[in-house]
């Protein structure tokens, strides 16, 4: 049996998200990010299978929205300071009384997603205020064909304009923003990486994912590729399917104590 409530890490409409509860004293988080090149009106209802399933599996589910492209305040930095505050607000949830293992959080996002995961990865949480006296850590991420390299991204017109709108620019006019967004520009990230990506993934090719595990490994990183063979690009939001058997296995064992 679990328990389900929506609540606002942030006053705008956007800035909320779905606790999924699990009957289990303290158990681990999945933080949830969704896809949809960054863009309204794709949001967290994409994930909500996913996230039923997770916390059926034991797992406290944190299905986080965030400002898209088409929303006031959406691309950089208003999505990416979302994901921050959205993460963060985990330790409110705990210093409420609720019974989370902090220290156990995973960020696993799917497509611009995976993206966002990586950067948060990178990026970290340091957004709490010393008064709750528990800080929240990423420890892991889960990448579903993820984004991995915003430049690479663009140049090959994935998603068409998206990643320029996002950054509000191109690789050449916007160089800094690129570096400070791109989870390849951030590595080593420090912390254990799955990358799951289709063989047969049409949206977003499956090199971008191949290029970054090599690079994240030589720069000394934990990151485990793993290849779908004959898998797509949407098979991650099917709580049946093998790409998300995959990512189940991969969880149970980095949560385990």
């Amino acid at each position: 049996m679990m328990t389900m409530l929506s609540e606002h890490y942030g006053p705008l409409e956007e800035q909320l998200g779905d606790l999924y509860l699990p009957a289990v004293a303290r158990p681990p988080i999945v933080c949830l990010l969704h896809g949809g090149f960054w863009r309204m009106p794709y949001g967290r209802e994409q994930m909500t299978a996913v996230a039923a399933d997770l916390a059926e599996r034991g797992f406290a589910v944190w299905n986080l929205e965030y400002r898209r492209l088409g929303a006031r305040g959406g691309g950089w930095p208003g999505t990416f300071d979302d994901v921050v505050a959205g993460v963060a607000h985990l330790e409110k949830v705990a210093a409420r009384g609720v019974g989370l293992d902090l220290r156990r959080l995973t960020v696993a996002g799917h497509s611009a997603g995976g993206q966002l995961a990586l950067w948060a990865g990178g990026r970290g949480v340091d957004e709490s205020p010393p008064s709750t006296g528990k800080r929240v850590r990423i420890a892991a991420v889960a990448a579903l064909a993820p984004i991995a390299d915003l430049e690479r991204a663009h140049d090959l017109q994935v998603g068409g304009t998206a990643i320029a709108e996002l950054l509000a620019g191109t690789p050449q006019s916007a160089r800094t923003t690129y570096r400070m967004a791109s989870p390849r520009q951030l590595l080593p990230l420090g912390i254990p990486q799955l990358l799951l990506h289709g063989t047969a993934d049409d949206v977003v090719p499956i090199d971008i994912s191949r290029e970054y595990a090599r690079a994240a490994r030589l720069a000394g990183d934990d990151v485990e590729l793993r290849e779908l063979d004959g898998s797509g690009h949407m098979e991650y939001l099917d709580p049946s399917s093998a790409a998300h058997d995959a990512l189940c296995r991969w969880l149970e064992r980095m949560t385990a104590e």
